[in-house]
């Protein structure tokens, strides 16, 4: 029996909770995840983790092309990612790849969430580290396995998780809930019901807090 953790954007038992839609996909999304525990911390508000794929939501829905194959704004963006990622602090592997399937790590994702939600930053964040400090490819079955086991997760259960019916449809309902959303981008912030997308807005999410809004 696979459980997947119901955190939909009406949940009232997670009232005040901020929402976070992340595409491992995402170097910004890295960001977001890196900092936004201090947030949350701070202010006493737990948060809500919605995987989603940009794929769906940019590639598919959009009907953009993919941002890094754009012109002129793909090497910005080339150079802006390694910049913005050294400001916090953080280290690009040069054997980091773009543009690859975020499938596998969004469903193990789903499945923590409803089997170890006190896992599942840890989770989080581990997956982001692994492909994009570390080189290690993510889109692979068995390497999000290993970083299963890392964090101290059963494999066997993740594994079968991955192939399981429910966290695929799971998978494709968080997608059409943040589409219906108006989300599209990763990371975007929801907090008392206001949307903020990126890295950058994590400032303005902080303030929107503290004064509750303005």
């Amino acid at each position: 029996m696979v459980s997947i953790g119901t955190e939909g954007p009406g949940t009232a038992a997670c009232a005040g909770a901020i929402d976070v839609y992340f595409d491992f996909v995402s170097p910004y999304g890295w960001i977001a995840a890196e900092r936004i525990g201090d947030v949350a911390t701070r202010f006493a508000r737990p948060l809500r983790w919605h995987p989603i794929l940009l794929k769906v939501t940019v590639l598919d829905t959009m009907g953009l092309p993919p941002p890094l194959e754009t012109p002129l704004k793909g090497p910005y963006l080339h150079h802006d990612i390694a910049r913005s990622l050294r400001y916090h602090g953080l280290c690009l592997a040069e054997a980091a790849r773009f543009g690859f399937s975020s499938l596998a790590a969004a469903r193990a994702v789903l499945w923590a969430r409803g089997a170890a939600p006190d896992h599942l930053h840890a989770l989080i964040l581990a997956l982001y580290r692994a492909h994009w400090s570390d080189g290690r490819d993510i889109s692979r079955g068995d390497t999000v396995l290993d970083i299963v086991t890392d964090v101290g997760l059963p494999r066997a259960a993740a594994a079968a998780a991955l192939q399981s019916d429910v966290v695929k449809q799971a998978l494709a309902d968080e997608n059409a809930a943040a589409i219906g959303a108006g989300i599209f981008g990763s990371p975007t912030f929801v907090v008392d019901g206001e949307t903020f997308w990126g890295a950058d807005r994590l400032p303005m999410v902080e303030m929107w807090i503290a004064r509750g809004g303005w």
